[in-house]
């Protein structure tokens, strides 16, 4: 076994293709894990449309998403609870950073530092080669640090759990308590709207408000938690989506607004929330300004970007022990071969899924 079979981004805009890249031999401390599943991001379509930052060079193998089967360890690792890891272990795995500069080693937010390190970026072509997910093998660097996913989480929700779902995590960290007469507004209604439904009425909300679309993301919201949905494509006006959460609200606003769509969506949520309230920016793309002004007074603004690693943890046990209360693997609405990526990818872009598998086994 010399290569792994990858979806490959050679050109923007352009099919991926099927290449088979080399694996490589293993660091002292790193993995080599056989992926079973990868979902999607909408932030792989955004790479595959156009490159986002200066390490976005082609040829990249996509994907960021990752579920796996430990087969190599140069060593011996064990998990973020400190248990050995051995072949045939189903894992997924952190992000890492430097752990030196000033952003992890002063002010402790790791996940602002400049050289942090994360997957379906990083050339094909260089060493290590294997770190997109969309691939039969990954590379797992010495420095992850590694989940193992328990019997009951299927692997497409273990690999949507590496992004979407830990994000949410670190975003309800950052919010702190959820008291239980205060009324949550979701602004999105893709993977990160639907979980963030789920995890806003396990911590006690009183109700969960969501505007979103399209129809069928927004039908999975509602298994999800999510008590009342409003269709923007139904309701363009947006002095009528205000009101609507003005009506549930003893016309104050909502107590948090989570905004999972994109930057375009923050000015609109602003005005739906009330004086004094907590406004959760984590949805990406887009420009917006922001009238301060007429911001809600005494309100919090907060923004998460990605997670920590403990926030994979908490969502790989949030997935585990919810399991019959809400139905994760709704969220993952159909399942693709790998020589399928460019149709998943394009499912993706057109809003056709609420989020995509590539499965390997």
């Amino acid at each position: 076994m010399k290569t792994s079979r990858a979806a490959v981004i050679t050109e923007h805009n352009k099919p991926l293709t099927i290449q088979d890249v080399p694996i490589p031999d293993l660091e002292p401390g790193a993995l080599l894990v056989k992926i079973t599943c990868s979902t999607l991001c909408g932030t792989d379509v955004h790479r595959w449309h156009g490159p986002l930052g200066g390490s976005d060079t082609l040829p990249i193998i996509t994907g960021h998403e990752p579920c796996g089967i430990v087969q190599e360890i140069n060593g011996k690792r064990n998990d973020i609870l400190g248990q050995p890891v051995k072949p045939g272990d189903r894992i997924v795995w952190s992000y890492v950073a430097c752990g030196s500069c000033y952003y992890c080693s002063v002010a402790v937010q790791p996940c602002i530092c400049p050289d942090r390190a994360s997957w379906g970026h990083n050339r094909a072509d260089q060493f290590p080669f294997l770190l997109g997910s969309v691939s039969e093998y990954m590379y797992v660097p010495p420095p992850c640090l590694i989940i193992k996913v328990p019997d009951n989480v299927s692997s497409p929700s273990a690999a949507a759990s590496a992004c979407a779902y830990r994000t949410i995590m670190h975003g309800f960290d950052r919010l702190g308590a959820v008291k239980a007469h205060e009324t949550i507004l979701i602004q999105g209604s893709g993977p990160l709207g639907s979980f963030a439904a789920a995890v806003a009425k396990d911590h006690g909300a009183r109700e969960v408000l969501m505007i979103g679309a399209p129809a069928q993301r927004l039908a999975v919201a509602k298994r999800m938690g999510a008590d009342q949905v409003l269709n923007m494509e139904d309701e363009p006006d947006p002095k009528k989506r205000r009101q609507l959460v003005r009506d549930h609200t003893g016309g104050r606003g909502a107590d948090i607004v989570i905004q999972v769509a994109n930057n375009a969506a923050v000015p609109e949520g602003l005005t739906m929330l009330r004086g004094g309230g907590r406004y959760l920016h984590i949805g990406a793309g887009g420009k917006a300004s922001i009238p301060v002004e007429s911001m809600p007074q005494q309100m919090d603004f907060l923004h998460v970007r990605s997670a920590e690693p403990r926030h994979w943890l908490q969502a790989i046990d949030f997935l585990s022990t919810r399991q019959n209360r809400f139905p994760f693997d709704d969220m993952i609405s159909k399942s693709y071969k790998l020589e399928d990526i460019n149709i998943a990818m394009e499912d993706m872009d057109k809003y056709r899924v609420v989020k995509a598998a590539i499965a390997f086994s």
